[in-house]
């Protein structure tokens, strides 16, 4: 954590220079350091419940210097008007979806291709915290911000109105998708189609059969009552749902350094928690699914492990098209650490 502290400071570099730019009529900093963050969940949801807990962390172990003040369900924008307020100096911090970051930096996207993190939370953390999650954060350095962590928000699932009975009946159905080249590849692989469509026009997208069916983690499902237009669910987790954590480089600049190894030392230690939170909420979601019409399929890890095979290279090849020098560099530390 003190070597992701230091990298950190490292390379704040020009990005810091150019937000020093903007801001040099502003005031000196005060003694103590305020930090607005904003983000897209609801205060019930659990990427809240525990910047809320992180933030009682932070002022505790700086003695009150440091203070998160969080702001959820979009009080300050939507995610890319969050993202570009960090950028400018207009906003200290934001946990963002790594999904909603791959304009912005396409390295990141390296976290749409399937089964990337291992199912096992330790093993998953082990690649956060280690060489892989370091350069991935590194990245956002020449994006103008700095990115300290990486947090789990669950994981996707597929549903249909057609049988999903195995890997076979995924052919030919025509399934939604972010826009995202990997995850188009990620169907085409399956012999499916992807179609991209907006996250609001999805609900009726599939009450009308315009796809047969998405992927998303179970308590989207369940919030979004996409099961009620759905007759067939396959548990695979083949998608992780990562957040990425940002803050702006004059803020986080200006912070002593052990300051910030603390907020890094907060954001991790709460890894677990979080991890288990969630997992209670999906566990619940799938229970209230259950007593559904919905036809429910868990898929064995045989079946996961086919997936992974028949998914794995087509997509990496999308991302590494889209990615360049930069992704193929985080591709080879993510197979080097899997392999270790």
């Amino acid at each position: 954590m003190m070597k992701l502290a230091e990298t950190i400071r490292s390379r704040i570099g020009v990005a810091a220079a150019a937000a020093a730019l903007s801001l040099v009529a502003m005031p000196a900093l005060a003694q103590d350091y305020v930090a607005r963050i904003g983000h897209l969940e609801s205060t019930q949801q659990s990427r809240h419940i525990h910047l809320e807990k992180v933030a009682a962390l932070v002022a505790e172990r700086t003695g009150g210097a440091v203070e998160f003040q969080i702001f959820p369900q979009g009080q300050l924008g939507n995610q890319r008007q969050m993202t570009e307020g960090v950028q400018l100096g207009t906003l200290e911090g934001t946990v963002s979806p790594a999904a909603f970051l791959g304009g912005f930096n396409p390295s990141v996207s390296i976290l749409d291709i399937p089964y990337l993190l291992p199912e096992d939370a330790g093993a998953a953390q082990a690649l956060r915290e280690g060489p892989f999650g370091q350069s991935l954060l590194e990245t956002f350095a020449s994006r103008g911000v700095v990115g300290i962590g990486l947090w789990p928000n669950g994981r996707k699932d597929f549903t249909s109105n057609k049988p999903l009975d195995n890997i076979a009946d995924f052919a030919d159905q025509k399934f939604r998708v972010m826009d995202s080249r990997i995850l188009i590849e990620q169907f085409n692989a399956l012999g499916a189609s992807a179609i991209a469509l907006p996250f609001s026009e999805l609900y009726t997208a599939l009450q009308t059969g315009v796809v047969d069916g998405e992927e998303n983690p179970l308590d989207t499902i369940l919030r979004m009552k996409y099961y009620e237009v759905q007759d067939y669910l396959v548990v695979s987790e083949h998608g992780a749902m990562e957040d990425v954590i940002l803050f702006n480089p004059m803020w986080w600049g200006s912070l002593p350094e052990e300051f910030q190894t603390t907020i890094i030392e907060a954001f991790n230690e709460v890894v677990p928690e979080l991890t288990a939170h969630k997992a209670a909420a999906v566990a619940a979601a799938l229970e209230e699914i259950r007593a559904s019409d919905i036809n429910v399929r868990v898929a064995e890890a045989e079946e996961r492990a086919a997936l992974r095979d028949l998914m794995y290279e087509p997509t990496k090849a999308a991302y590494l098209d889209r990615a360049g020098d930069e992704g193929a560099a985080l591709i080879a530390i993510y197979e080097e650490q899997v392999a270790k």
